[in-house]
């Protein structure tokens, strides 16, 4: 990120983003948690750009509760429910440039986030929330329709 100031790139998203909080959201869905589940009609047929999209403009208020990265282009988005943080990915292919770390900055600075839930195997995203100061808390819960557990971790 050069000559960019991360937090001036992080704005509320609008519908127009749509598009490309669903690509950037399918994307890490296929690369984080396919591998897990493995689950072909999911993570192919189920989980498709279209459906996501309309999915987002049928329900306003998860674009309302979500603020992207943009410096030109989304490359990022994070959504917050209340505290808790729902959601934060970045486009894969530019992971590891400080998007994702300024994405977490602005929720926890401006939107109060505290609490997040992440699922047990993902020990990338866990390693990432912890060196940004988040801790297990101990508790797990099942991910719903799996055998695989999220778990609780909090500032």
């Amino acid at each position: 990120m050069t000559g960019t100031n991360a937090e001036t790139s992080i704005r509320p998203a609008v519908p127009a983003d749509a598009a490309r909080i669903a690509e950037i959201e399918i994307f890490n869905y296929r690369l984080n948690f396919y591998p897990i589940f493995q689950n072909d009609w999911f993570y192919f047929d189920e989980l498709q750009v279209p459906k996501l999209i309309q999915a987002y403009l049928a329900e306003p208020d998860l674009l309302e509760r979500t603020s992207v990265y943009d410096d030109g282009v989304v490359k990022g988005f994070i959504r917050l429910n209340g505290q808790q943080i729902e959601k934060l990915f970045v486009e894969p292919v530019l992971q590891n440039q400080h998007i994702g770390a300024a994405l977490l900055k602005y929720a926890i600075e401006h939107q109060n986030a505290r609490f997040l839930w992440a699922l047990e195997k993902n020990t990338r995203a866990i390693a990432f929330y912890q060196k940004h100061g988040f801790r297990p808390t101990g508790e797990k819960i099942l991910e719903e329709d799996t055998t695989e557990y999220l778990i609780r971790m909090e500032r």
